[in-house]
């Protein structure tokens, strides 16, 4: 072995192949297979083997999409999964053992379902339209920053899941004002953030 063969071994062996090693231990990214598809929404779809039958489209004010062979599906109210499961079927007249994958390309307008909502005593009721991997960092540097009278430490986050509504608590003093990144909270289609007024 040359010495700069062994000096690679050695180097690779050392502390420089744990670095290499770390990116595995980032985070998975965000889930978003539970986001509910809004009016306004842009889809696209991927009919694997068939370009032809692969498009992008909107979802029309009465909640439907047309894609090629199939008219007036429902996308509204539905995950991608569901819908690719419903495109699956309807497409299964035509072609033989369909694939069907649904991306949400873009999201609606800050009226939907999906938009994260900024309610409170320290401010006007705002809404922001959702992306995914937004974070309430994201949320209050668009609204502005935080108003005067917020208490941003007791703020919180309320989330529907299943039905049930669940409240979570918030640092937004420490994240805006101290820059503390472990008080940052991604968001999830249709979260509401809540802001309470401080009193002096």
């Amino acid at each position: 072995m040359t010495k700069f063969a062994f000096a690679l071994a050695l180097a690779l062996s050392g502390p420089a192949a744990s670095f290499a090693q770390a990116p595995a231990q980032v985070a998975a990214p965000i889930d978003n297979s539970n986001y509910i598809i809004s009016t306004g929404d842009e889809l696209q779809i991927f009919v694997w083997k068939n370009p032809d039958l692969s498009t992008t489209t909107p979802v029309r004010p009465d909640g439907k999409i047309t894609a090629p062979l199939v008219q007036d599906v429902q996308a509204q109210g539905k995950t991608p999964i569901q819908l690719s499961a419903d495109l699956t079927t309807a497409l299964a007249t035509y072609i033989r053992d369909p694939m069907v994958t649904v991306v949400v390309r873009s999201f609606s307008a800050p009226g939907s379902e999906a938009a994260i909502r900024v309610i409170g005593t320290a401010m006007e009721p705002k809404t922001v339209p959702y992306r995914k991997g937004i974070t309430a960092l994201d949320v209050i540097i668009q609204l502005g920053g935080l108003p005067v009278y917020a208490s941003g430490n007791k703020a919180v986050m309320l989330r529907t899941e299943n039905g049930a509504v669940r409240s979570l608590p918030l640092r937004l003093n420490d994240l805006m004002k101290k820059g503390d990144l472990k008080a940052n909270v991604t968001l999830m289609p249709g979260d509401v953030i809540r802001i309470p007024e401080r009193f002096f």
